[in-house]
């Protein structure tokens, strides 16, 4: 299924956090934290301002991002869980 994002939506999917700390200690999945990391699968075409011209998105697809701990709706696509938020839900791209 394709899913073109609205406007200043992006669509971006969890990226997984390690499992085992610096330590060695394995972290059981009941007591992770949802991870505030993702990757940008699909940006819309930015938002409308108030003199009637489309803002360019700061973020393109493939960008890894840094995102509020609440932010977006959680939705499924073709079975894998995605997040679908504004970009002002965006705190920073993770730049490697």
């Amino acid at each position: 299924m394709k899913l073109k994002p609205l406007n200043d939506r992006v669509l971006v999917k969890r990226l997984e956090e390690e499992m085992v700390t610096k330590g060695g200690i394995i972290i059981p999945d009941s007591a992770k934290e949802k991870p505030m990391r993702g990757e940008v699968i699909a940006v819309g075409p930015g938002k409308v301002g108030d003199d009637g011209k489309r803002c360019k998105p700061a973020v393109e697809k493939g960008d890894k991002v840094l995102f509020n701990k609440y932010a977006g709706t959680e939705i499924k696509i073709e079975g894998e869980e995605h997040l679908m938020m504004r970009e002002d839900d965006i705190l920073a791209v993770i730049e490697d």
